[in-house]
């Protein structure tokens, strides 16, 4: 409830003030004071890896972002140059996804909505445009990529794309929710549906929760995705500047997420969702660096992007982004 009633005092401060950015840093140096001592242990499973707590990330540490309304619907083509995306907060500079250290590249997103969409953007600095696979589902986590998650209160969705613009996606469902809440009488989500596999995360098997079970055959209803790219991929000869990444997820397609605790969808002003962006490369970091090649928006303490405890705090807001 505290914290509910903080949310709702800086929504509030943030229509009053013309200084946002200070704002939003003292927000967060409160928060991060108010956690710091319960998280302690946290702390240092961030620091090292550590699987055996939950979460591994420290809460005060996760970043809060306010999504502004668009009353203007952007051309999902994957360049970012439209007023509404220019005017639209950006992320920081993505961290190391273990560690939080800074990254060598300049990475970065933004969320926009309106009553229709979804809106997500990525700005991704790549010297050297690289990808191979193109095939839709195939498994793009093997290029250099960039990922977002969306999570529910039982389910989450993932989604990645490489600069090809090809896709994979799934759907993940908690297995202690999955028949009590009625998930498996859903059409696409049954018991003998294809590409349904038992998941338990990728370097974090500590999870509270336990199993999920992934649907690696579903698809967002109505996604729309777009890249481009501003250099030549495949080409080493030269440098490139980088790609950009842009998405509209349909409301309508997020019943499933929003089953479990019946939230609105889209979403009410002040409303509070939990997303996860983040960047995964072939390439690393040279020694002496420890760069594991995942950068995320908000580091997640081990090599597991699948810790919704761990996303980002989109807080949504009826302001319409033109006006900020």
């Amino acid at each position: 409830m505290f914290l509910q009633l903080f949310h709702s005092n800086l929504l509030n401060s943030w229509k009053q003030t013309a200084n946002k950015e200070d704002l939003m840093k003292n927000y967060l140096c409160i928060l991060a004071v108010l956690f710091l001592s319960a998280q302690a242990p946290g702390l240092y499973a961030a620091e090292k890896g550590d699987t055996l707590t939950h979460p591994p990330c420290v809460e005060g540490e996760i970043p809060h972002y306010i999504a502004y309304q668009t009353a203007v619907k952007p051309q999902i083509d994957g360049c970012l140059d439209e007023y509404v995306w220019q005017n639209a907060p950006r992320s920081p500079r993505f961290r190391d996804l273990i560690y939080g250290k800074e990254t060598i590249h300049d990475t970065r997103a933004a969320v926009l909505w309106d009553d229709e969409y979804l809106y997500i953007a990525y700005w991704i600095e790549e010297p050297d445009l690289q990808a191979t696979l193109t095939e839709r589902d195939a498994p793009i986590y093997q290029n250099n990529d960039v990922e977002f998650f969306i999570a529910g209160q039982d389910a989450y969705y993932e989604f990645e794309i490489n600069a090809f613009g090809t896709i994979y996606e799934v759907l993940f469902l908690w297995d202690e929710a999955y028949k009590a809440g009625s998930y498996d009488t859903i059409e696409g989500l049954g018991e003998g549906e294809p590409g349904k596999q038992v998941f338990n995360g990728v370097g974090y098997k500590a999870h509270p929760r336990g199993l999920r079970t992934g649907f690696f055959k579903w698809d967002f209803p109505g996604l729309k995705s777009a890249v481009y790219m501003d250099g030549t991929i495949n080409d080493s000869s030269d440098r490139d500047r980088g790609w950009t990444v842009e998405l509209a997820l349909p409301w309508k397609g997020m019943e499933v997420l929003a089953m479990g605790d019946k939230r609105s969808f889209p979403p009410q002003d002040h409303d509070v969702w939990r997303m996860d962006f983040s960047r995964f490369n072939q390439y690393k970091e040279a020694a002496p660096s420890d760069d594991p090649g995942g950068w995320a928006w908000s580091p997640h303490g081990v090599w597991d992007s699948h810790v919704p405890e761990c996303f980002t705090y989109i807080h949504f807001s009826l302001d319409d982004v033109q006006t900020q």
